[in-house]
């Protein structure tokens, strides 16, 4: 596929920042290397862009030129040119929503993401609506990996091509990423989803999380998560996720469509911070949250967030 073309637009950038610094990280690989310089980890994040492939019309009442698959391809290829080490996330419901969808059948949206250079996807209930097999067409597309650690897909053809988790390295940084969906039943016809089981995102969540910490001893836990930004009845959200796990560092959602003007922070099991983020749907905005590392401090600072708006509003 021929490379997007780059359109100049503006973004307006929301940025919260503090600098405490948070407790040393035990057992952290961090302590080895030799090297005395911080480390910046750049995390990017998209959710639910929901085949939007164009910005929305210039004449949109609520999103009027925003959007857009070349713009957000910029902004990604302008900040990849600043920062050394940057990873690329989405969490879910690539699929459905525009005619793109309905006559590539997620060809075209792979395609982008791939040339744009995810790194890893969740999947969202919307990616099932042309059931297991209309993912698995679509696959030879992405060049990017997809994880999800609740979903029991060992009696289906996704079987060995979605994994729970990966590590990543980037410079000495270990950096551990899984994913956790929501229960497709009710949300997609069951012949659908076929033979998926759907498994506790919580326990799924914290054995994961443990093994990343404890086995991999990575220095960043993150969770795409498909579950939802939060509830008012008792189902399982990003909210009630970080409240009852260990290990996770930051939750990337999707699903509730949730505009957040900042991360928000709640306390795990131990009573750490977990930061959570949600931008959106659509391609609107993409989320940045920065990571410093001081190796011979054994320390990362508290992360620096942002909310970078894709397009240009036609007032």
């Amino acid at each position: 596929m021929e490379e997007l073309q780059l359109l100049n637009r503006r973004g307006f950038i929301k940025t919260t920042a503090s600098t405490v610094a948070l407790a040393a990280l035990a057992n952290s690989p961090l302590r080895l290397l030799a090297k005395d310089e911080a480390i910046r980890i750049t995390i990017l994040h998209t959710n639910d862009w929901h085949s939007r492939i164009e910005p929305f019309a210039s004449d949109d009442k609520q999103f009027a030129g925003l959007g857009g698959a070349a713009a957000r391809s910029a902004l990604i290829k302008k900040i990849r040119s600043e920062e050394k080490n940057v990873l690329l996330l989405d969490a879910g419901d690539i699929f459905q929503g525009t005619p793109y969808f309905n006559f590539f059948e997620g060809e075209l949206e792979y395609k982008i993401m791939s040339e744009m250079g995810y790194d890893l996807a969740t999947l969202g209930n919307h990616d099932f609506d042309n059931g297991i097999e209309g993912i698995i067409n679509q696959m030879r597309y992405a060049k990017f990996e997809f994880v999800n650690a609740n979903y029991d897909f060992s009696n289906t053809l996704l079987s060995d091509k979605v994994k729970p988790y990966k590590v990543i390295n980037k410079n000495g940084v270990k950096i551990g990423v899984f994913g956790v969906g929501i229960e497709l039943k009710g949300l997609v016809p069951d012949e659908l989803y076929g033979n998926i089981k759907y498994n506790d995102p919580i326990e799924a969540a914290n054995r994961i999380s443990a093994e990343l910490k404890t086995k991999h001893k990575c220095d960043l836990v993150i969770c795409l998560s498909h579950l939802g930004y939060k509830y008012a009845n008792d189902k399982v959200s990003d909210i009630t996720l970080a409240q009852k796990t260990q290990n996770i560092d930051l939750i990337i959602g999707g699903h509730t469509h949730t505009f957040l003007p900042a991360p928000v922070k709640q306390k795990n099991l131990l009573g750490k911070e977990v930061l959570i983020n949600q931008v959106g749907w659509a391609g609107i905005n993409l989320g940045r949250i920065d990571y410093t590392f001081e190796p011979l401090k054994n320390k990362v600072s508290q992360p620096v967030a942002s909310v970078l708006e894709i397009g240009e509003r036609n007032i």
